[in-house]
């Protein structure tokens, strides 16, 4: 029948080609569903979708090995173990000697704290297990062997970049992941060199996003320093000139920003306002125009604002350490940005809501959430209704606002559930409220995925609770007097697992 019969408490649903039936089949064809045979039918579908991953950190083998993470040891030192582990870490460990041990000697002591004197039942730690497991690695979990695991990692590691290449196709096969959109950041030399002067090859699974937080942030200094360096006159047209060229190298899906506690714009600067007066165009036009009169955040003589920032990229390749916050009074938003994404019918997609640095000692592992201005968006969508936006929020107090938003402007499509909200309680409740606000006009989910192995855990455990969430909602579907057909099914799961988002990616307000 190509069913499944599975529990109301699945906790991971791993990707089952094999469950869909063809759409031939006359169970496709006009047969209404009815209350008892839902649940079988929709694990089944979500099971056998593949997804569109929208946003994530990977980067593609041929960017080496800083930049392309895989492995147990990266698995086991990402950022949410690490919180995790000073959370119960004695007094004496201290995060300075903790990050200058060895990659390796750093798993250790996570396994030890988290998988031995502790059971492994966080999130992030069970999901480390889900993808253990989903690697065949069942006797290695059962006899807690993490030289045994790391052995399973060394016979792709010992065959170069061919192993690599041969590791990443089986981790998007087993996670059911059509293809993943990149990070892609010009403004940092480490990746530069991948893309200059000749473009790499990468693998179809991958797909590029250009991250452009210095522009989104009116960060003089970042912005100059990259002009200046590529031979780029320092005059708005050559910032222009040098975000198209970027375009024309990396191909991108859309623009990429992340936006921070302090995402803010001045209220009523945005309303029916084309294009910003009071710039001299004709000082802009001189050589190293940015640099005139820079000091702390504020304009300079040139009339482009912010001026002050550091927004160094750091070269481990974590580009979320930039600075990010929105500078309506910058030209590089009005007349760099959203000019270019007018030009190529570009969208900008915006993460918003991380509060870089709550504990700076922990370096990646001390970021924090809090609750954003949602009215940012709403007045970015009213300035530039020829760009199409993309969001997520990353604090649940925004969820329900973030809807609101997306049903009144059509330039906006609210993604998946990030970060401190990728959780099976938050997915389930976020996935209910959308369904119920937006219908199947939203892309579910998104892995955020830095290190290659998590697109196993990240998506086989939110198909179980978007699995369930769905059941829910097309048995009460049936009680109000609507029996959905398996074709129809199949048609709003791919919808919420990338349809949506490539539907939304096709409009065009230019």
């Amino acid at each position: 029948s190509n069913n499944i019969s599975v529990p109301s408490s699945l906790s991971y649903l791993s990707y089952r080609p094999h469950y869909a039936i063809p759409s031939t089949s006359q169970l496709m064809k006009g047969v209404l569903l009815t209350k008892e045979t839902i649940q079988s039918v929709v694990y089944a579908e979500v099971s056998s979708a593949e997804t569109i991953d929208v946003h994530t950190h990977l980067l593609p083998p041929s960017h080496g090995g800083m930049l392309c993470l895989w492995g147990i040891d990266e698995l086991l030192t990402y950022h949410y173990l690490v919180a995790e582990y000073f959370m119960t870490a004695p007094s004496t460990v201290l995060p300075e000697e903790f990050y200058a041990l060895s990659k390796q000697e750093q798993a250790n002591l996570i396994w030890q704290a988290l998988f031995i004197d502790r059971s492994p039942i966080s999130e992030a730690c069970r999901g480390i297990i889900t993808t253990l497991k989903a690697f065949g690695l069942v006797a290695e979990i059962q006899n807690r062997d993490l030289e045994g695991i790391r052995t399973f990692y060394q016979t792709f590691r010992s065959k170069g970049l061919e192993g690599t290449e041969e590791f990443t196709e089986m981790v998007y096969r087993k996670a059911g992941v059509k293809y993943a959109i990149m990070t892609n950041i010009p403004f940092d030399s480490n990746e530069a060199q991948h893309w200059r002067p000749q473009r790499k090859e990468y693998p179809h699974r991958y797909r590029s996003a250009l991250r452009v937080d210095p522009l989104l942030a009116g960060d003089q200094k970042t912005v100059e320093t990259s002009l200046k360096a590529s031979g780029y006159d320092t005059t708005l047209e050559g910032a222009r000139q040098y975000l198209r060229d970027w375009c024309d190298t990396m191909k991108p899906e859309y623009m990429m920003a992340s936006t921070p506690h302090n995402f803010v714009l001045k209220e009523g600067s945005l309303s029916n306002v084309v294009q910003k007066t009071g710039v001299n165009e004709d000082v802009m036009k001189e050589p190293f125009a940015f640099v005139a009169g820079t000091s702390g955040g504020g304009g300079g003589a040139s009339g482009v604002a912010g001026g002050g920032a550091d927004c160094t990229v750091t070269c481990d390749g974590d580009e979320d350490a930039t600075a990010s916050i929105i500078n309506e009074e910058s030209d590089f938003l009005s007349e760099v940005l959203m000019k270019v994404c007018e030009e190529r019918d570009l969208p900008v997609a915006l993460k918003i809501g991380a509060h870089r640095g709550v504990n700076p000692k922990l370096l990646s592992a001390g970021d924090g959430v809090v609750v954003a201005d949602t009215s940012v968006l709403a007045r970015l969508c009213t300035r530039f209704p020829k760009v199409r936006f993309l969001a997520t929020f990353l604090s649940r107090n925004n969820q329900h606002e973030a809807c609101v938003l997306a049903s009144k402007f059509r330039n906006l499509h609210i993604y998946g559930c990030w970060w401190f909200c990728n959780n099976p309680s938050m997915i389930q409740e976020i996935t209910t409220m959308r369904i119920e606000m937006l219908g199947t006009a939203f892309t579910a989910q998104h892995s955020d995925a830095r290190v290659l192995d998590q697109l196993v855990y990240k998506w086989s455990h939110s198909r179980a609770v978007i699995a369930n969430v769905l059941v829910e909602q097309y048995t009460k579907l049936c009680n109000s007097g609507w029996s959905p057909s398996r074709k129809e099914i199949r048609r709003d799961i791919e919808r919420l697992f990338g349809k949506s988002y490539e539907e939304f990616m096709t409009k065009s307000f230019a």
